[in-house]
């Protein structure tokens, strides 16, 4: 522990911090892409005569490659090179930006926008690899580099709507895509400056195509369900059928990973405590945070009477609770571990949700600053010391692959939870106030139930300094 504590105290060195500066470049891209749409989806409507429909397709087609193929992102990165991935990753990411921005039509933007996905299902996982490799044993550097590169993908989903709402004043709609194609540039060349290739132990082995086809089926059916389940209903054939075919393919996954000789997801992956525990731990993270923003939006509007714009600032808090924690984290988690982080995190987001139990039509918008503060104050205590606790407890040759079925666990729980929460609220949106209210209180209970569960989790993670594995 002396080492590690010494080691945080130390700081990164010039190369690691340039290296957790490239690999949070490409997180903090593809994170922008998420929230950022969303401020210009009126300016595309009238722009390319776009319907509703198609302008959520525009945000869904990102948000569903994103999370169907992240975790075969992260596999090929163990497979051929994490460095390499990233890279292809930002090369595509940049690509398709320009492709949004010349869109002749709404079918092109969407298909753009798929691809955008694609790019950034590759940046995501294997940043975190390089960010991971650059550690080396390192548990402390370890720590705080997660910490960083966690506060700057948390930023930069607060910064989304207020980045591009400048950019649209001033360039148009079509202006936040084109800004990701320098900085994509830049990223290349900073990874192929400073960041060294990697030999991977894994090459000779095959790449497991049947257990690739299933997971990308799977997760596909299971996210496009999740989508479609709040506007066209939980009895809807297609959400149905998306159900049951992420039941059939990801039972036909369990299978052949079992009897396949080089499994994409090796079964004693998932018999480590530590590692199925952050998994839970994300997966109920994700669902409140993602779920809850999504209904407290629609209380803030249709019940407070907020505008749009005012709406956005009362979510300023989030900004700065996560930058805070994310940053302070770092310190902690090398000091005492990751157990003890998890837990003070878990137990301060859920009293966020608690307080959140309580508003009514009449609550004052100050009065949600306290909760404001707290859900992604705890939030962002608690991440990095996921995060550094999957790092550490898995082999670093397979560190793609648990990283990416992280973020995927936790992609897919955010869309889960708007999916669930959207649809406690969904029919009160034209309703009267007390049931939208309603809605929210209930939403907030079921958060807080979930983060007392996530805490409970973290008990389970090892108390020792994770295990280096190389």
């Amino acid at each position: 522990m002396n080492s590690n504590l010494h080691s945080a105290r130390a700081g990164l060195s010039t190369r690691q911090a340039l290296i957790v500066t490239t690999a949070s470049m490409g997180f903090v891209v593809s994170q922008l892409d998420v929230t950022i749409v969303n401020v210009a989806l009126a300016s595309m409507g009238r722009d390319l005569h776009a319907s509703v429909a198609s302008l959520q397709w525009t945000v869904d087609a990102y948000a569903l490659a994103f999370a169907a193929l992240m975790l075969s992102a992260g596999v090929l990165g163990d497979r051929f090179g994490a460095r390499r991935l990233f890279v292809a990753g930002l090369a595509l990411f940049g690509l398709a930006s320009a492709a949004c921005g010349f869109a002749a039509d709404a079918s092109q933007l969407i298909a753009a926008r798929a691809l955008q996905g694609v790019g950034a299902a590759a940046m995501l996982p294997n940043s975190l690899v390089l960010l991971n490799q650059s550690c080396g044993h390192d548990d402390g550097l370890r720590a705080r580099a997660v910490s960083l590169w966690t506060a700057a993908g948390a930023v930069s989903i607060a910064a989304g709507p207020v980045v591009g709402g400048a950019l649209i004043a001033a360039f148009g709609w079509r202006s936040i895509f084109w800004v990701n194609v320098p900085l994509c540039l830049v990223g290349i060349a900073a990874t192929c400056a400073w960041i060294a290739d990697q030999k991977t132990a894994q090459k000779g082995q095959g790449v497991d195509l049947p257990g690739q086809v299933l997971a990308i089926v799977a997760l596909t059916s299971f996210v496009g369900a999740m989508i479609e389940l709040r506007p066209l209903g939980i009895a809807h054939p297609v959400v149905i059928g998306g159900m049951v075919l992420a039941l059939l393919t990801g039972t036909g996954l369990v299978v052949v990973e079992r009897r396949a000789r080089a499994p994409m997801l090796p079964p004693a992956l998932f018999r480590d405590r530590t590692f199925n525990s952050a998994i839970g731990f994300g997966i109920c993270v994700n669902l409140t945070y993602y779920g809850m923003v999504f209904v407290l939006s629609l209380y803030l509007q249709r019940v407070l009477g907020l505008s749009p714009l005012h709406a956005g600032l009362a979510f300023l808090p989030l900004t700065g609770g996560f930058l805070l924690s994310n940053l302070a984290a770092g310190p902690v988690v090398a000091r005492f571990g990751s157990r003890l982080p998890m837990i003070i995190g878990a137990l301060i987001d859920a009293a966020g949700f608690a307080a959140l139990c309580f508003v009514d039509a009449r609550t004052p918008v100050a009065v949600l600053l306290l909760p404001f503060l707290l859900i992604p104050t705890g939030m962002g205590f608690a991440v990095p010391a996921m995060t550094t606790a999957m790092l550490g407890t898995v082999d670093s040759r397979r560190a793609g692959t648990a990283s990416a079925v992280l973020n995927t666990a936790r992609q897919a729980a955010g869309a889960i939870g708007v999916a669930i929460f959207g649809a406690l609220a969904s029919h009160a949106a034209s309703a009267e106030t007390a049931q939208i209210v309603m809605g929210v209180r209930l939403s907030a209970a079921i958060s807080m139930a979930l983060l007392l569960l996530a805490a409970a989790m973290a008990w389970r993670v090892a108390q020792n300094k994770q295990k280096n594995h190389r």
